[in-house]
């Protein structure tokens, strides 16, 4: 008897970053001592997600062909930069209310400068090629090649430091950068290599989020939840509206730059990467994880009819 159990996770948005980071939530709310208990790799599952994320962004950053980037820069460069003033606009407005740590009390307890950056940050990507596929066209779907450099820790990084938040070291920057150049120099110069680390790209995914879900505390995370929901809503309205102007800037319809008004499911991992980078944001990373996991969800789910909705209403106009 077989169950389907790739196809149950899916049906839920982001579901293969989303469902383990639950399962490791709860394995660390009911039952915390269970790495300590059986210890060896056991254990080392609950704990290892920075090496498990550095092998990732080195998977990931093999399919970033270099040969391409050119032809999709047009695009790909205006919606990635219009993302990336939007970060600084939000670090440098909340940082001089907030500084590096959350909120402590109150409706808004955990809401940090870093939750609301890191979930900017990071565009959904095979959620704005899927919504390309059906509503735009395939220079606009090639353009996440561009939008994929702003994959992981680095670009919050550079965020928070050019808000005037606690800056990072450059050999901090250059190392939060390494594994995704390192793969890119490695799949541009052997495409076999390019294959192989890249079906490996979805595989790391469920296990760096369970071991992100094994240090949250459910309880935290049900308080966070209606925040959560709010901050989902903030990346969509906010973000697509800024994305959409970018997008009709350079031509384009506002399709493209709705669909990239999502936060991606391995944005989760930012906070904690950028905690261990620099512990000024050490109170913050785990209510931002959190919050930033709840507006992959939020996104995931609204994204789409809100891109639809549009690209109707675009064609009714042609």
């Amino acid at each position: 008897m077989q169950l389907p159990l790739k196809k149950m996770i899916e049906a839920v948005p982001g579901g293969m970053m989303i469902v383990p980071l639950a399962i490791g939530c709860l394995f660390n709310t009911f039952a915390p001592g269970t790495p300590h208990f059986f210890g060896s790799f056991t254990g080392a599952l609950f704990s290892g997600a920075l090496p498990i994320l550095a092998v990732f962004y080195v998977c990931m950053g093999s399919s970033i062909s270099v040969r391409t980037l050119p032809m999709v820069a047009g695009k790909g460069g205006v919606l990635l930069v219009a993302k990336i003033l939007l970060g600084i606009v939000c670090g440098v407005v909340l940082g001089h209310f907030l500084g590096e740590g959350p909120i402590t009390s109150g409706w808004f307890a955990g809401l940090s400068t870093l939750a609301v950056v890191a979930a900017i940050n990071d565009t959904n990507g095979g959620l704005y090629m899927a919504l390309m596929g059906q509503y735009g066209t395939a220079d606009e779907a090639a353009a996440y090649s561009v939008m994929s450099l702003e994959s992981g820790p680095f670009l919050t990084m550079v965020t928070l430091g050019a808000a005037g938040l606690s800056a990072f070291p450059w050999q901090t920057l250059v190392g939060a950068i390494l594994p995704l150049a390192a793969g890119i120099v490695i799949g541009n110069l052997d495409r076999e290599m390019r294959d192989f680390l890249g079906r490996a790209t979805p595989v790391m995914i469920p296990f760096f989020a369970f071991a992100l879900g094994a240090s949250l505390d459910l309880h935290k995370v049900w308080a966070a939840g209606l925040l959560g929901l709010c901050l989902g809503l903030f990346v969509l309205v906010v973000s697509g509206i800024v994305m959409l102007l970018a997008d009709k800037a350079t031509g384009g319809k506002g399709t493209a730059g709705l669909a990239a008004a999502s936060t991606a499911g391995n944005a989760a991992a930012v906070p904690t990467l950028v905690a261990s980078a620099n512990h000024a944001y050490a109170a913050a990373a785990a209510p931002a994880t959190v919050l930033v996991a709840a507006a992959v969800i939020v996104t995931s789910i609204l994204t789409p009819p809100m891109t639809a909705w549009w690209a109707r209403r675009v064609a009714a106009k042609a």
